[in-house]
């Protein structure tokens, strides 16, 4: 049997979403697949031998460590029946205070979190203040301001289906540098600022290097055109910083 879930979690503990591996070890660091599948094996298997990673968990997608997640999506298989509203609650239970699972289901065996997902939304928050505030938290904070009109315009040239290579992180493992974005919104409320994107698919660090040229256009007074030349050079020294995780979040995967 199948079941998906959808998990919230803070990622700033954790060296991002998925376990790994260096010359075939495990490295000893916390992500948020460890914690998930050993809470899934204890309620499944107990104190028992056979609680030795018999769970095994597919992401709908990578993140990085302090990214965070409001719908990230995850399947597991496993022999055993159970009622899954109380499965749920005794999961909860035991996971660490920032990993929480808001809905568990059996679904179709063809189901697969990752490569049954049609589209992603993530979603970028950064500060514009001078000043320290006690209540930014980990957010990026950015001393200079920032024009939403012209934040917009220079999103609005990412529309569509477009070589991203600009805009990959070297650690990108698939060679397809080819995603659609659907959409691309920029909101200025106060000193918020909140970056909306949403694609069929996106390149290791893709969204915060995004901002990493926006914030590069607005802190230069480039005008917004300058990201249409970004996207078309495919030259990833032509993008701007690749930002702070802190405050990536993401919000939904569509099936």
């Amino acid at each position: 049997m199948r079941y998906a879930l959808q998990v919230q979690y803070v990622g700033k503990n954790y060296s991002g979403s998925q376990i790994q591996f260096r010359n075939g070890e495990e490295i000893p660091s916390p992500t948020i697949q460890g914690e998930l599948e050993k809470a899934i094996r204890t309620l499944i298997c107990g104190n028992t031998a056979n609680n030795i990673r018999p769970i095994k968990t597919y992401f709908s997608g990578r993140t990085d460590k302090g990214v965070n997640a409001y719908g990230q999506v995850v399947h597991f298989d496993t022999d055993k029946q159970f009622v899954a509203s109380k499965f749920l609650y005794s999961l909860n239970e035991i996971l660490p205070a920032d990993i929480s699972v808001s809905d568990l289901r059996q679904v179709d065996e063809t189901f697969h979190a990752q490569k049954s997902a049609k589209s992603r939304h993530y979603r970028y928050e950064f500060i514009t203040r001078k000043s320290h505030n006690a209540f930014d938290g980990d957010l990026l904070r950015v001393k200079f301001d920032v024009d939403e009109t012209r934040m917009q315009a220079s999103l609005n040239y990412l529309l569509g289906e477009h070589d991203f290579s600009s805009f990959k992180n070297s650690g990108t493992l698939n060679p397809s540098k080819v995603c659609i974005i659907t959409e691309a919104k920029a909101l200025k409320n106060g000193d918020k600022v909140i970056i909306d994107i949403k694609g069929n698919r996106f390149l290791y660090n893709m969204v915060r290097t995004i901002v990493g040229t926006l914030l590069e256009i607005e802190g230069h007074n480039l005008p917004p055109e300058y990201m249409k030349e970004v996207l078309e050079a495919k030259d990833r020294r032509k993008a701007g910083q690749t930002v702070s995780p802190y405050g990536l979040t993401l919000i939904k995967v569509e099936y």
